[in-house]
């Protein structure tokens, strides 16, 4: 998310994170997600496209309007959605350790499916401390359609295990 999209594109990279949570704590706004996403899709580049809550905001109910908003203002104007994949990432579960309950997946998942109007034939994912423990349980929800492996992937036997899964 931090390198241009004709970089990528000219190293072979085929997929590009945006909107990622440590993108967006250093100031990444929805408007300049939706300029990455634009210039990604005008570069032939699959995205994955990060949206998720604080801590606080969950706290204070807040979940669906934030991903909402994340959603509408980051995919503005934008036609050509094929290439776009939605990864809901809870913030506060990001390297925590800490995973939502196996049904707030699923409804989380479920709302971007069916309560966002034009959403409905996105694919969503799942990102937010996935690992070999749960990955098989996330997969098996309804409407999460993959995970997004951060820290996990990082050791081999691992990943493997969640590949497997």
């Amino acid at each position: 998310g931090s390198i241009s999209s004709k970089m990528l594109k000219k190293v072979g990279a085929k997929y590009v994170i945006i909107g990622h949570s440590e993108n967006r704590k250093i100031g990444e706004t929805d408007l300049i997600v939706n300029k990455k996403i634009i210039s990604s899709i005008n570069n032939d580049l699959k995205i994955i496209f990060c949206i998720g809550e604080t801590l606080l905001q969950r706290k204070k109910k807040q979940t669906h309007r934030i991903l909402n908003n994340q959603i509408i203002k980051g995919l503005k104007g934008i036609n050509k959605t094929n290439n776009i994949l939605i990864a809901y990432e809870p913030i506060w579960s990001i390297g925590s350790g800490i995973t939502p309950s196996l049904s707030e997946i699923s409804d989380i998942h479920n709302f971007i499916k069916h309560e966002i109007s034009g959403y409905e034939n996105f694919k969503t994912i799942y990102g937010g401390s996935v690992n070999s423990s749960n990955s098989k349980e996330i997969l098996n929800l309804e409407g999460v359609d993959g995970v997004l492996v951060g820290g996990a992937s990082l050791n081999i036997d691992k990943f493997n295990k969640i590949l497997a899964s």
